[in-house]
C-alpha cells in the first residue's frame, strides 16, 4: 500500500544550509514530495540579466543532490525573485534593472523547455510597499512570466503582497492579459481562501498552520495545497516554518478529523499532480 501523500509545495535548499540533511528529516517525518522553489543565492551576484541561470544552477543541482538522497518526488521551480528589482533599480536604474528581470525570466522559460523545471516562480511584486514606478515594472515582468507559463503549459508560483481578495482579482486580471487560465496562478503564503469568490479562480498555497487548515476546510472546499516556506538558513533553522511541519500537519488532520484520507490525497497528490505534472 502506497504511503499517504504529504506535499510540501514551498521549500528551498541552500548550498550554505542543511540542505539535503533537511530532505532527508523531512522524507523522515512522513514527506512524500515538494516543491523546490529557487533562492536569491548569495553564491550569485546578479550584475547581468543572465546571471539568474546561474542560480537556477545551483537549484537545478541540489534538486538532483535531494533526489538521489531521498528518491521523493522533487518539482522545481525558478525565476527571479521580484524584489531583487528594488535594489537592481538602486544600482543600475530601474530601465536596465527591468531588462535583468526580464531576461531571467526568458531563462526560466528555457529552463522549462528544456525539462529541468515544471513551474517559473517564485516570481511577482514587492510583498511591501513600493513607488508606483516599481509596481507598474513588476507587473509588466509578471505578466511577461505568465505568458512564458501560457506557452509552456506551465504554472507561475507568486510572491506578492499579503493575500486579499483584491490581490487574487489582481494576479487573475494580469493572468487574462497573458492568456494564462488563472488556475495556473499558485499564490504562496495565501490566506485561507479556498471559495471562487476569494480566490478568482487563483490557486491558494496556504502555510501550513492549524488555524489556516481549519478555516480552508470550514469553508467546504478543499481546492489548496500546503506550504511551509522552509529557506535552510542555519542561523534561523525552523524559519519560515520547521521543515516538519507539513507531515506533522497532515497527522494532525487525520489523527483528530479534521480531514480524511481522501481530502488529504486531493491536497498532497492530485493538486499537484494537475499542477506539475502537465
Amino acid at each position: 500500500m502506497d504511503p499517504l501523500p504529504v506535499y510540501d509545495n514551498h521549500l528551498h535548499m541552500s548550498p550554505c544550509g542543511r540542505n539535503v540533511d533537511a530532505l532527508l528529516e523531512y522524507q523522515a517525518a512522513g514527506g512524500t514530495g515538494l516543491t523546490l522553489v529557487t533562492l536569491p543565492y548569495p553564491e550569485v551576484v546578479i550584475r547581468d540579466g543572465r546571471d539568474f541561470a546561474e542560480s537556477y544552477k545551483i537549484t537545478f543541482d541540489l534538486a538532483e543532490k535531494g533526489r538521489a538522497a531521498t528518491g521523493m518526488e522533487i518539482n522545481v521551480a525558478v525565476g527571479p525573485y521580484p524584489v531583487l528589482l528594488i535594489s537592481l533599480a538602486e544600482q543600475y536604474g530601474l530601465g536596465k534593472a527591468e531588462d535583468m528581470l526580464m531576461q531571467g525570466m526568458e531563462d526560466a522559460g528555457k529552463a522549462v523547455e528544456e525539462g529541468k523545471a515544471v513551474a517559473i516562480g517564485e516570481i511577482g511584486r514587492p510583498h511591501f510597499e513600493c513607488s508606483e514606478e516599481i509596481w507598474d515594472a513588476s507587473n509588466r515582468i509578471l505578466q511577461r512570466g505568465m505568458e512564458i507559463a501560457k506557452e509552456n503549459d506551465v504554472p507561475v508560483i507568486i510572491h506578492c503582497e499579503s493575500g486579499t481578495t483584491d490581490t487574487n482579482r489582481s494576479l487573475a486580471d494580469i493572468a487574462r492579459k497573458a492568456g494564462l487560465d488563472p488556475g495556473l496562478v499558485i499564490k504562496h503564503s495565501s490566506p485561507p481562501f479556498v471559495t471562487e469568490e476569494e480566490t478568482f479562480g487563483v490557486l491558494p498555497s496556504i502555510p501550513a498552520s492549524k488555524t489556516n487548515i481549519k478555516t480552508a476546510l470550514s469553508k467546504g472546499a478543499d481546492r489548496f495545497m500546503l506550504e511551509t516556506d522552509y529557506i535552510d538558513d542555519p542561523e534561523k533553522p525552523s524559519a519560515i516554518m520547521a521543515v516538519t511541519t507539513v507531515p506533522n500537519k497532515v497527522k494532525w488532520m487525520l489523527a483528530s478529523g479534521t480531514a480524511d484520507e481522501d481530502v488529504i490525497c486531493r491536497i498532497c497528490r492530485d493538486l499537484p499532480d494537475r499542477m506539475y505534472h502537465r
